[in-house]
């Protein structure tokens, strides 16, 4: 399954612009080869960023406006410091997320949660669902 080649991106709040090549490759990079033609590509696909979290979010629709695909990135972070006075970043959780409807209206979902529980290792599933992710 292919996505449309006149595949449409919007951008809305954000003056970023995702290119076509990326919004193809973010819908297939987790997608398992075994469910390819059981998906839904979507012929629309709308970017969303925050601009003052590290979050960004995709949805992807249908030819009905339905939505066919989710995925959403974001990352929680947290000062740190070794010494006491000189701080930096670290990323206290994140998580990634993909979702496309199937066929039978299932939702096919990955999921990756990095933590700091984790020591910053990366844990990743897959699992479906009735509805879409929120």
């Amino acid at each position: 399954m292919h996505l449309h080649p006149h595949i449409a991106q919007h951008s809305k709040n954000s003056a970023y612009n995702a290119r076509p090549e990326k919004l193809a490759r973010l819908w297939r990079e987790h997608l398992p080869p075994e469910y390819r033609e059981q998906v839904i590509a979507p012929l629309d696909i709308r970017h969303y960023r925050d601009y003052e979290l590290a979050a960004e979010r995709f949805v992807g629709e249908d030819e009905d406006n339905k939505p066919c695909f989710t995925a959403h990135r974001f990352g929680l972070f947290e000062p740190r410091s070794d010494d006491g006075e000189e701080f930096y970043s670290t990323l206290a959780y994140g998580e990634s997320l993909a979702a496309w409807r199937l066929r039978d209206e299932r939702w096919l979902i990955w999921r990756e949660i990095m933590s700091e529980e984790n020591c910053g290792e990366a844990r990743s599933f897959y699992c479906l669902a009735q509805e879409m992710p929120r």
